[in-house]
């Protein structure tokens, strides 16, 4: 009998987790039971491990297979166009992601109600945090902690630059929170490699290329045990948050969803035919694992191992343009969370009665292009570069609004994961064609 593919494996993990919860919710809205209760510990423990595990693995699949793809090469000329290529197509991703959020923010108006006013329920709530949890309100606290002070937005951009080149190599890599400055040691590492005699370069080159196809083994069976994985991320948080959650939001949860959809399903596609000349629906067909596993674990990091096997060996993009364009993306390309920004920002403008005229709108385009590059590391980092904007563009409230839009944030943020994902995906083709790769054909 012929094994069930991966994806498919996870989708009906991710099914049979929401339909579980939903029971649980139905069965028991008197009083949880004590099974209930331990169900749940267990599932969070197990996500946890399977997160960690992803986690585990990504600093080693940078170093090696980077250094590996590079040095196996035995010279690095090209790298530098390479990089302008790279940021070059994640910075006009992230801006077309951006005006698209901005225009229909504009056009459905969730802020405001039926009457044209601006929504007094919401508003209400925003103004006195109802609703609020001690954890939403904790992470807000903690996001509030993280806004850089002094220039405000302009300071957290330095942030980029610093990332880039850390102080002890050690401490980013077990930071874990920003591959940047270890992606930069690596190519630094790689490139010097290229440079030895040929007899001490062999045999770093031999040592890394193992390695890599070690990790690549551990990264299997990992992946072995994602559908399990995805089942107790899922349950306890479908039965924790419901979709109650969702009634007075709603208009808002749908702009976002369908701004992000837009996106992946209209933008995306069309760069992709114009100017790479690849087809759509088998860019999809190919990266489909990635983006259902970057949607369970709502983590871009967690995700980029199976990210970069389906766009090495699903589309056909070389190890040397995977391993430089990916774990760039992780780090600096974030079009949906960049959306997203954009549309809660003006959202909650709408609710507290704010006009954004073109010059303050100018302004909320540019900072979430900005503060999706600048605080991608830092805990809670959407909530940070919200939050930032909303002080910098002088909307009172700003602490208080963001928890209250917490409630729903869970699956927005598994959402535009996806959005991040699948935005990565598509530069690594991008570059490849542009480097004069074949990849997936029309």
């Amino acid at each position: 009998m012929k094994k069930l593919a991966l994806h498919w494996q996870i989708l009906a993990a991710l099914v049979l987790a929401t339909l579980t919860a939903t029971a649980f919710r139905g069965l028991f809205r008197e009083g949880e039971p004590a099974f209930v209760t331990a169900a749940l510990e267990g599932c969070k423990l197990v996500g946890d491990l399977f997160l960690r595990a992803l986690k585990m693995i990504i600093i080693p699949l940078i170093v090696t297979s980077v250094v590996g793809g590079i040095a196996g090469l035995k010279n690095a000329d090209g790298f530098g166009r390479l990089g302008l290529k790279t940021l070059g197509f994640y910075m006009t991703t992230g801006l077309l992601a951006i005006l698209l959020g901005l225009f229909l923010v504009n056009l459905v108006q969730p802020g405001l109600g039926s009457d044209g006013q601006p929504n007094a329920m919401i508003r209400e709530a925003f103004e006195k945090g109802t609703g609020v949890s001690e954890g939403d309100l904790a992470k807000v606290e903690a996001a509030s902690g993280n806004v850089p002070k002094g220039k405000g937005i302009w300071a957290s951009i330095s942030g980029v630059f610093r990332s880039m080149l850390p102080e002890n190599i050690f401490a980013a890599a077990s930071a874990n929170d920003s591959v940047l400055g270890v992606l930069v040691f690596s190519l630094l590492f790689a490139v010097a490699v290229t440079r030895l005699p040929e007899q001490q370069g062999k045999s770093l080159r031999d040592f890394f290329i193992a390695a890599s196809e070690a990790v690549s083994i551990i990264v299997h069976w990992i992946m072995a045990f994602a559908p399990l994985g995805v089942y107790a991320l899922i349950l306890p948080v479908v039965y924790q948050t419901g979709f109650g959650l969702f009634e007075n939001l709603g208009k808002y949860v749908v702009t976002v969803l369908l701004a992000l959809g837009l996106h992946v399903g209209v933008t995306m596609p069309l760069i992709l035919m114009l100017f790479a000349r690849v087809s759509p629906k088998k860019h999809f067909a190919a990266v489909k694992q990635a983006l259902i596993m970057a949607f369970s674990t709502a983590s871009s990091s967690a995700t980029l191992p199976l990210t970069m096997e389906c766009v090495r060996d699903r589309c056909g993009v070389s190890q040397r343009v995977t391993s430089f364009t990916l774990p760039i993306g992780t780090s600096i390309n974030t079009d949906g969370t960049a959306l997203y920004e954009c549309v809660a920002v003006m959202f909650v403008a709408q609710v507290m009665g704010v006009t954004m005229g073109a010059g303050e709108m100018f302004f909320v385009v540019v900072a979430a292009l900005m503060t999706s590059i600048g605080i991608a590391g830092v805990p809670h980092a959407s909530l940070v570069a919200i939050l930032l904007i909303l002080k910098n563009s002088g909307i009172q409230g700003a602490e208080a609004a963001v928890g209250v839009l917490l409630a729903v944030d869970r699956f927005l943020d598994m959402s535009r994961t996806a959005v991040n994902v699948f935005g990565d995906t598509c530069v690594a083709v991008l570059v490849a064609r542009s480097e004069g790769e074949t990849v997936l054909e029309k």
